[in-house]
């Protein structure tokens, strides 16, 4: 699966990582919900650092088609509200 980090750039990842992904997202949505601002910062930080590190990054002049598309790291959790619909950030 091809991720894309707002701002970034773009990671390939083995879709075995999915589920270890969604429960992040799950955990963004929660936190997001609840207005948790503290925990939103925290799990997205996650989020984005688990793609990172499971991911391999693709070349600067690659443009696949994303099957993901992540906030960039500074996003508010304002902002994250706007990009989201009900099924989060990762489809179930």
């Amino acid at each position: 699966m091809i991720v894309r980090i707002m701002g970034e750039g773009q990671w390939k990842l083995a879709d075995s990582h999915f589920a270890e992904l969604n429960k992040l997202d799950d955990e963004l949505l929660a936190e997001m919900e609840s207005g948790d601002g503290t925990g939103f910062r925290r799990t997205l930080s996650a989020l984005l650092d688990a793609v990172r590190t499971l991911g391999e990054p693709l070349p600067d002049d690659a443009l696949e088609p994303s099957e993901l598309i992540l906030p960039a790291p500074e996003a508010t959790l304002e902002e994250v509200r706007a990009m989201l619909s009900d099924d989060g950030l990762i489809p179930g």
